[in-house]
């Protein structure tokens, strides 16, 4: 799942798109408004793609729970983040049955939730064995194409040779009367 270019912005709700780059930071837009600011380099900024998720093996990013979430709900929307901390943990423990409780706070389990029926909503969500098929089809259709489009043939076409210039000269100088005296 590609979560490319998706942040979230410490002291801010929701997530934000980056849109540009500008010479003191980014500009942003807000994917719960629409509203377009600049974040400071000073400001905590995390990507999506960077956040992951403590288990007892190894950590999953954050992109295959959404996935896991994705297939479970069929594509459509999650738990509210409003409900209960223990449904919000029972949920989760369907989801990554391995992750780790101690480390992983409920505020996260509640952004986890959030974010992704936000994403959802905003149709930002796309799972990468879809697109892989897309691309698939999209490569027969364009080689069926190409094998049926006639090849026209080409003569290479010479160069014309070049014809000598003459020299061309600087400026020239000239003294005009009444000047240097």
């Amino acid at each position: 799942m590609k979560l490319t270019g998706i942040i979230s912005i410490a002291g801010k709700p929701g997530l934000s798109k980056i849109v540009t780059q500008s010479k003191n930071g980014i500009i942003v837009e807000s994917l719960i408004d629409g509203k377009r600011f600049p974040v400071q380099g000073s400001q905590r900024v995390s990507s999506l793609d960077d956040i992951s998720i403590y288990t007892y093996e190894e950590d999953v990013l954050l992109g295959e729970v959404f996935e896991k979430i994705y297939k479970k709900e069929a594509g459509k929307e999650a738990i509210s983040h409003k409900t209960s901390e223990a449904e919000l943990k029972a949920y989760i423990k369907e989801i990554l049955p391995n992750y780790d409780a101690e480390r992983v706070y409920n505020s996260d389990l509640k952004k986890i939730v959030q974010w992704y029926n936000l994403l959802l909503g905003k149709d930002l969500l796309k799972i990468e064995e879809e697109e892989k098929e897309e691309k698939g089809e999209d490569k027969k259709q364009t080689t069926a194409k190409k094998e049926t489009k006639p090849k026209k043939a080409t003569t290479a076409k010479k160069a014309a040779p070049k014809k000598p210039t003459a020299a061309k000269g600087g400026a020239k100088i000239t003294k005009s009367a009444g000047r240097g005296k």
